[in-house]
């Protein structure tokens, strides 16, 4: 059974039981719809907290949610610091050329000459497009731009990419 990030809970928001989630996936209207169930993981914990989204609003940089059966704000100040997880099952069939976040982390980047380059440790999301962050074999971080001039194939099932060094991308 594998579980998904797609938020994290940062705070409580009111008094009626909202939290405040900074959301983590490129699909919000999806994940935190009503009715939508959702898995609590705390720190240091192995069993998760299942809820179910009661409703759900965008608030300034964050998502505002609420639970089913937790009206009240003490009800919800222990998810403080919390991460919001879906399960597999929930995950959707993606088009060809797009991938989930725990497809492409973990992925080894080469160029197109062969050269390995390192590891995709994380995905920043910039507005204009997603930054991968690579982890150099020299052990020195890297970001590459996810544009179709840099990025020219990615193959999740053998964890390789490879892509275009255009100048200064490594510097």
């Amino acid at each position: 059974m594998e579980w998904y990030n797609v938020g994290k809970i940062v705070n409580t928001h009111g008094i009626v039981g909202e939290v405040r989630v900074i959301s983590q996936t490129d699909f919000p209207e999806e994940r935190y719809a009503v009715g939508t169930e959702l898995a609590i993981f705390a720190p240091g914990e192995k069993k998760p907290t299942l809820v179910k989204v009661a409703s759900s609003r965008k608030h300034k940089n964050f998502i505002l949610l609420k639970f089913e059966g937790y009206p009240f704000i003490q009800d919800v100040e222990k998810f403080k610091g919390t991460v919001l997880k879906i399960h597999e099952k929930y995950l959707g069939e993606l088009g060809d050329e797009d991938f989930y976040y725990h497809e492409i982390v973990g992925c080894n980047v080469f160029d197109d000459e062969g050269n390995e380059l390192g590891e995709i440790t994380d995905i920043l999301q910039t507005g204009a497009n997603d930054v991968w962050t690579i982890k150099g074999v020299n052990g020195k971080m890297h970001y590459i731009p996810v544009i179709m001039e840099v990025v020219k194939e990615v193959d999740v099932e053998e964890k390789r990419i490879t892509i275009e060094l255009m100048d200064g991308l490594l510097s």
